[in-house]
């Protein structure tokens, strides 16, 4: 009796012998473990899925729905990225034995994409989280907050856990911080950030590293005639003058600009306002009193508050505590210099 194998048997063959492949073998990767995927590959395909690659006119058709000074939060579609995954997959199959293997295959590369979707970004020093990936959200930035500072911080809340203003050391890891799993300028102005689930809570704050000096515009001020401002401080204590959350006259001088040279702040001019309002200053500033009325701590913008009725709020993070009276701090300066020797 002649055996005959027609396509389907060799079809279910191919798919037969697809599965066991994907069943016992394994490649060994120093960093993540076995795996049935390659680890370029699995890293190439979890790459795609967070958009790495992907043409930013695929993301923003047109500007107009990224306006300058905006953010806009956004879901990734699973469907739309796995369309992404299995079409660069598809370069290497030919004949429909090549598909029907992909096919069969497929569940165990999915799997594995999912992990890796996890571990591409990976903050120092942290724990390597692993699990498989769920929703992925994300926000499209455009601002010159971006450009002008380069090392934003971003945190995600699952839930508001962390107080508005309060100060956090909590780990990307920590149960109570959502996966960031992408986060790159795509251009000076424009920034892409990509989480690990929906969050509740978003916080974009200033970097904080070194010391920054800077003023503010009044929200106040009709938006065609807004002036940059400096908020007055005690000088031996640091703190700023009341009312903390509004500009007013007596708390606060409107910063100079040289003539002829826009944007170039007339420090001479600057100083002179300042010290005839600061309480305790003398009349003038010396330049530690001078840096002390220019400092500003970095602030935070956060976002979906459901306390924040005001819609928009940002919070300074530190406020300046002086230990020593200025007296005290100019006597002990002039003790010393004294007993330089010449």
């Amino acid at each position: 009796m002649k055996s005959i194998v027609n396509a389907e048997i060799a079809l279910q063959a191919a798919v037969n012998a697809a599965q066991n492949y994907a069943d016992l073998v394994t490649d060994r990767d120093p960093d993540d473990g076995e795996h049935v995927v390659p680890g370029e590959l699995r890293r190439f395909l979890a790459r795609l899925r967070l958009l790495h690659g992907v043409p930013f006119s695929y993301l923003v058709p047109d500007a107009e729905l990224l306006p300058v000074e905006s953010i806009r939060f956004f879901y990734l579609d699973r469907a739309w990225s796995d369309a992404l995954v299995q079409g660069a997959l598809s370069v290497g199959t030919i004949s429909s034995a090549d598909r029907t293997q992909l096919e069969a295959v497929y569940p165990h590369i999915r799997a594995e994409v999912d992990e890796a979707e996890r571990t591409i970004r990976q903050p120092r020093d942290e724990d390597l989280l692993k699990a498989g990936s769920g929703t992925i959200t994300g926000f499209l930035l455009r601002s010159r907050a971006v450009s002008g500072w380069p090392n934003l911080h971003v945190r995600a809340y699952s839930r508001d856990v962390v107080a508005d203003d309060a100060l956090t050391t909590a780990a990307e890891s920590d149960p109570s911080r959502m996966k960031v799993l992408r986060m790159e300028r795509l251009a000076p102005a424009v920034m892409l950030v990509l989480f690990d689930g929906v969050p509740a809570v978003v916080h974009i704050e200033e970097p904080r590293q070194g010391i920054q000096f800077g003023a503010r515009l009044d929200p106040e001020d009709p938006p065609n005639a807004r002036r940059a401002k400096v908020k007055v401080r005690d000088c031996n204590t640091g703190d700023s003058v009341p009312p903390l959350d509004d500009f007013t006259p007596a708390n606060s001088v409107e910063v100079p600009f040289r003539p002829g040279a826009t944007g170039v702040i007339n420090i001479a001019a600057l100083r002179a306002r300042l010290a005839a309002k600061a309480p305790n200053s003398g009349g003038t500033l010396e330049p530690n009193e001078y840096a002390l009325q220019m400092l500003r701590f970095p602030y935070r913008q956060v976002f979906g508050d459901p306390q924040d009725t005001e819609g928009s709020k940002f919070y300074a993070l530190d406020r300046f505590k002086a230990t020593v009276a200025l007296a005290d701090w100019k006597s002990t300066v002039a003790t010393k210099l004294g007993k330089v020797q010449p």
